[in-house]
């Protein structure tokens, strides 16, 4: 009998312990839901976005060893909507040329610090050297033809975002770019016909 009430007793420990813990877990995650939500209300965050400007062919050609060498230098324009949030963009960030599924080029993103409601200029040169150059370039001479090429620009963006006084923790802006140019011609001011880009938050 007596260790069948010690039995008894131990389970409705365990039963308590058990109780407490998810009781606690429940008004943590209200805690943390009801904190994002007043932040959300009061900073109304919005994805910062970006533009190409301009864009110019310095060097597209086949080498001796068959791979295709490209160098393009882009102008974009890198825009914080918010306007109660600050960005700090990191080392790391890259955009990069692609043509179909190849990638053509890729630079850097320069590290800097972006005020609120601010519109940030950037030049970037890209560079890149691809395998199977000749049929590559034979495909581009041939999309060239019809005055529509079609370019998929790549971001991946590290930053660290501020909430007032409230600095969060690094996360990551990507951003994919659908553009349309009228040619791949060097030293020429290439005209973008169309642009369509889609960005988002990843943490």
């Amino acid at each position: 009998m007596q260790a069948s009430k010690l039995s008894q007793t131990s389970s409705c420990c365990c039963c308590k312990c058990i109780c407490w813990t998810v009781g606690l877990l429940v008004l943590l995650l209200g805690i943390v839901g009801a904190t994002a939500g007043i932040l959300y209300l009061v900073f109304k965050p919005k994805i910062p976005n970006y533009s190409v400007d301009s864009l110019r062919i310095s060097d597209l050609r086949l080498n001796f060893d068959m791979t295709l060498y490209a160098k393009f230098d882009m102008k974009i324009t890198a825009n914080n909507p918010n306007k109660k949030i600050v960005i700090y963009y990191e080392k790391g960030g890259l955009l990069s040329v692609w043509y179909t599924n190849t990638k053509l080029c890729q630079g850097s993103i320069p590290k800097f610090y972006q005020g609120h409601q601010n519109m940030t200029k950037l030049d970037v040169s890209l560079t890149g050297k691809t395998q199977y150059g000749s049929t590559l370039m034979r495909t581009l001479q041939e999309q060239q033809q019809t005055g529509r090429i079609p370019l998929d620009l790549k971001i991946d963006a590290p930053v660290s975002i501020k909430l007032g006084r409230l600095k969060l923790r690094k996360m990551r802006i990507l951003g994919d770019c659908l553009l349309m140019v009228n040619s791949l011609s060097t030293n020429n001011l290439i005209s973008i016909k169309a642009s369509n880009c889609k960005f988002r938050l990843k943490l």
